[in-house]
């Protein structure tokens, strides 16, 4: 691996793990705007679990591992397979 997608590769981990701060921030402002509040415990698992899943990530990084794939197509379809699909609006040749 390259040196340029390590650095895209920490880049990332940067932003997954940025976007799940701002998640939790999110999630305590509102409930401390319902007046229920979390407790300190709660706050440090879930912070706790966003360093794991960073660390996994990481290591995912590092190693080649596949990561955790959410969505999943069916695989690289190529633009002459796409092509080959015929249009549904099409009218049929006479």
């Amino acid at each position: 691996m390259s040196l340029s997608g390590i650095i895209l590769g920490l880049i990332n981990v940067a932003i997954v793990v940025i976007i799940l701060l701002l998640v939790g921030a999110v999630a305590h402002w509102i409930l401390r705007n319902l007046g229920w509040g979390l407790p300190t415990e709660v706050e440090r698992l879930y912070i706790g679990l966003v360093a794991l899943i960073a660390l996994y990530l990481i290591v995912a990084l590092l190693f080649g591992l596949p990561a955790v794939h959410i969505l999943r197509g069916t695989g690289p379809v190529s633009v002459p397979a796409i092509a080959a699909v015929p249009p549904i609006i099409a009218p049929e040749p006479r």
